[in-house]
């Protein structure tokens, strides 16, 4: 048996190569079924997303290149072109590197948990293909428990490491349940779709998106379930908003502190939070001095996102750490199951043999054999049964200068030093 992992991440292939390695759901379950039938890998599942597209095989004898091959030839790519970005890594290592991509430790940010539900799917997709077997499937279960105790041990996904989550985490921080809140959200740029993701994840009741453009702000809130305006309908929609995050490219303010105090008369002074990811300020910093309002800029919030980067890197050493230990354990309990096959085979011949002399036995003392005459007889044929294969391979072995075999089988029958006879015979 022999696990492979190979493929491309942000770190080693461009946008463009990334995109055109990358599987779409549709093709996985024949890319996989494919996978198998041309590379001869006995099992296989594929994990793809923006930033990598991996394989994760368990083959008899390790081919690298074939599998290089399949995958040029599947997405039409040169050969050369996939070599220069693809790594691979073999057995122990792959193992352990699965066991990092789960955990977040090779994301392009650290710690990230979007990886292990991604990897959960690949699991999934494999297994609906029919292409995960005993081998493979223990190593997915090996790996995602090896996340789990990631996850629970260490603090590498507790603080937040992006703008967008950094800002959601303030928020609730000031309001306990996110889900009895109404958020208004300011643009429809990449920050503002990661902040509505995130408040869309923690359940809050309602979402409105104000942009310049209706039709962006409508595409923008058909993902979320979300509400979407005119910028100018931000004044009516302020009110009712208890969250408040912008991020446009607009010159000038949008918010003023005029709108904002007549919005809190309204709300009866409940507490506003506000959130002003943009440069140049989307809301004017006298909003921050009214009473009832949490205002953060972007320098703010990437002052928590270094040090809560600072704090992801620290507990990813003791990540690292559990990976390693992770990885060791699964591959001594690998070849701990290796034995078994030997172990039973063994078992069987022993069980025949003993059977074999017992019959004998039962014979003599059915023809009126003296009870201690057969059963020594009994012990004897036994022990020179069990030990005319290991003897006869011994002396072989022996003869061969095979010194390693002898101190092996030393190990293996617990012999001590002084137990054997070594009188010539």
């Amino acid at each position: 048996m022999a696990f492979l992992a190979l493929g491309i991440n942000h770190k080693t292939a461009s946008v463009d190569v990334r995109e055109r390695v990358a599987f779409t759901p549709e093709q996985l379950v024949d890319a996989l079924q494919q996978l198998c039938r041309l590379t001869g890998s006995r099992e296989a599942a594929i994990l793809s997303t923006c930033n990598r597209s991996e394989l994760y095989l368990e083959q008899e004898h390790l081919g690298t290149d074939e599998v290089l091959r399949w995958l040029a030839d599947y997405h039409q790519l040169s050969l050369a072109e996939l070599q220069a970005s693809a790594y691979v890594h073999e057995e122990h290592a792959a193992v352990r590197h699965m066991m990092r991509v789960a955990c977040g430790l090779d994301s392009l940010v650290l710690g990230e948990p979007q990886i292990l539900g991604q990897m959960k799917s690949a699991y999934a997709v494999a297994r609906e293909a029919g292409t995960i077997g005993p081998l493979l499937g223990r190593l997915f279960q090996a790996t995602f428990n090896a996340a789990k105790q990631v996850r629970t041990d260490t603090a590498i996904g507790e603080n937040p490491v992006s703008v967008a989550f950094a800002a959601v985490s303030l928020a609730r921080q000031i309001f306990s349940d996110l889900g009895r809140s109404q958020a208004l959200l300011i643009g429809a740029g990449e920050t503002i779709t990661l902040v509505a993701r995130h408040l869309h994840e923690q359940g809050v009741r309602r979402i409105v998106v104000a942009n310049r453009t209706l039709e962006r702000a409508s595409i923008l809130a058909e993902q979320f379930g979300a509400h979407a305006v005119l910028l100018a309908d931000i004044p009516q929609e302020l009110a009712n908003s208890d969250i408040v995050i912008s991020s446009t490219a607009s010159q000038l303010p949008i918010l003023g502190k005029g709108a904002v105090e007549s919005a809190l008369k309204q709300r009866r002074h409940k507490p506003i939070f506000m959130v002003d990811i943009a440069v140049p300020r989307d809301i004017e910093p006298q909003v921050g001095e009214l009473d009832d309002v949490y205002l953060y800029t972007v320098d703010d919030l990437h002052e928590v996102v270094a040090e809560n980067l600072k704090s992801r890197q620290g507990a990813a050493q003791a990540a690292e750490e559990l990976v390693s230990a992770g990885s060791e354990e699964f591959m001594t309990r690998l070849r701990e199951l290796a034995a078994v096959d030997v172990l039973k085979a063994y078992r069987q011949q022993s069980e025949r043999l003993r059977d074999e002399e017992l019959q004998k036995a039962q014979r003599l003392l059915a023809n009126g054999g003296n009870p201690q005459d057969v059963l020594a007889q009994l012990a004897r044929g036994l022990t020179n049964k069990l030990l005319h294969a290991p003897s006869v391979q011994l002396k072989k072995l022996s003869a061969e200068g095979r010194l390693d075999a002898l101190a092996m089988a030393q190990e293996l029958f617990a012999l001590d030093e002084g137990s054997t006879d070594k009188t010539p015979q």
